[in-house]
């Protein structure tokens, strides 16, 4: 069969599929199903158990369940609690401080989980209810946990670059390094936007009525302790060579249970459902993987991915509008997809595409991520969009939740070009690792 029909017939058949409502996981290993007997016979059915076995088996895939773990144990640990007090204690005498410092305890628990759903599960039940309490706007308090939440896919450790780095072949270690500074950067470009749009408009973001002697601050900062060692020893790990992100991820692990039994919030209870949470989504992640890697398989024997590379080199356009184009399609998927499919999806085809150019596949997995980042919150499918109607009063809409991201959604296009003109802000520290 010609490349360019084969290339149409699964195109139309994924996209059937994904309207149709199945999982991508199964849209993409169906496909490549139908794809390995068509090319090979029922033989080729043997290239999707290798498959399944080899990346079930992935050294550095074993990270994912690891951080996944120590996500969840933080989460049941009550952490966020603790947290929040120190930044209501610091900074809610300043107009939008507790939105402002909502988005910091996000960036911290970025920094110690790896996914997005735990810093918004816990602000959004834990902030959200003590911002409307005291006056805040609902667009800005809802807005700021959506936002915040999603900075875990790229302050480090992130799983969305642990399955990057699977796929396009690149230092996992240096994936989390190149996102530390641009996810550090988007906090703060949140944090001044909310700060400056509260003084103009302080009816938005009124500062709190309690006042706090120094020595209730300072016993407050008792909270950041144990998160701020965990995160210097996972991150300082990896930085310096001294563990693979697969061991610093055990770290992390087994650092959350200590966290937790030092707070004694850890229990049977709380234990129990931190694993349960653990496995569907390790479940959800491997499925994913190994549906879109036999895909991927089935592309590069048809010769798709050279056929489409061959086909955008050959319109002779300047690298940066070819780099546009991939930003747009990306933004485009993440209104609809999952990050996890659309890297499945998409890195087989432009990863070797952006080396052709002479981009550098960290930066541009960097760039990748904060795309990704907007996808989060874009709708109609924005996971973290989901997530805060879950946990958001009822006098709060969806529409809300909508137009709440809209100016954090520029911000994050926004980050996306500094680290885009500004390439050594994502490349400073991987460069040290060499």
């Amino acid at each position: 069969m010609d490349t360019a029909l084969f290339t149409v017939i699964i195109t139309g058949l994924l996209l059937l599929f994904l309207v149709l409502g199945l999982p991508v996981a199964f849209s993409l290993g169906g496909i490549a199903v139908l794809g390995v007997v068509y090319i090979w016979g029922a033989k080729g059915m043997y290239m999707v158990a290798q498959t399944a076995y080899s990346e079930g088996t992935n050294s550095i895939l074993t990270a994912v369940p690891l951080f996944i773990l120590m996500a969840n144990v933080l989460r049941t640990s009550n952490l966020a609690d603790e947290l929040y007090h120190m930044i209501h204690v610091w900074m809610g005498r300043l107009p939008g401080g507790l939105a402002a410092g909502t988005v910091v305890i996000c960036a911290i628990f970025a920094a110690m989980a790896g996914i997005s759903s735990v810093a918004t599960v816990s602000m959004g039940l834990i902030a959200l209810p003590a911002m409307l309490k005291r006056g805040y706007d609902k667009h800005i308090a809802t807005g700021c946990i959506s936002a915040g939440g999603a900075l875990g896919i790229l302050i480090p450790p992130s799983i969305i670059m642990i399955i990057y780095g699977t796929m396009a072949e690149v230092s996992v270690g240096k994936l989390f390094m190149g996102g530390l500074v641009p996810g550090i950067l988007l906090a703060l470009i949140f944090c001044v936007y909310i700060l400056i749009r509260c003084a103009l408009k302080p009816s938005q973001g009124p500062p709190v009525d309690e006042v706090f002697s120094l020595r209730e601050k300072i016993l407050a900062l008792k909270g950041i302790v144990l998160p701020a060692a965990l995160i210097i020893v996972v991150l300082g790990v990896i930085y310096t060579g001294a563990a693979t992100p697969t061991e610093a991820a055990g770290i992390g692990a087994v650092g959350s249970l200590l966290c937790a039994a030092i707070q004694r919030r850890l229990s049977w209870a709380s234990l129990k459902d931190a694993l349960s949470s653990t496995f569907s989504l390790t479940a959800m992640v491997l499925w994913i993987v190994i549906g879109a890697v036999a895909f991927t398989h089935v592309l590069a024997y048809a010769g798709v991915s050279d056929m489409i590379k061959d086909t955008i080199l050959g319109l002779h356009l300047s690298k940066w509008w070819i780099f546009i184009g991939i930003q747009i399609c990306f933004f485009v998927l993440g209104m609809f997809l999952d990050p996890a499919g659309i890297i499945m999806l998409t890195t087989p085809i432009f990863v070797p595409l952006i080396m052709e150019l002479g981009f550098d596949p960290v930066w541009f997995g960097v760039i990748f991520t904060i795309n990704m980042e907007m996808a989060y919150i874009t709708p109609p499918f924005g996971f973290n969009l989901f997530i805060m109607k879950a946990v958001v009063p009822k006098d709060v809409t969806l529409n809300d939740i909508y137009r709440s991201i809209i100016p954090f959604v520029i911000l994050q296009a926004v980050c996306l070009l500094i680290v885009t003109i500004f390439p050594d802000l994502a490349l400073f520290l991987p460069n040290f690792m060499d």
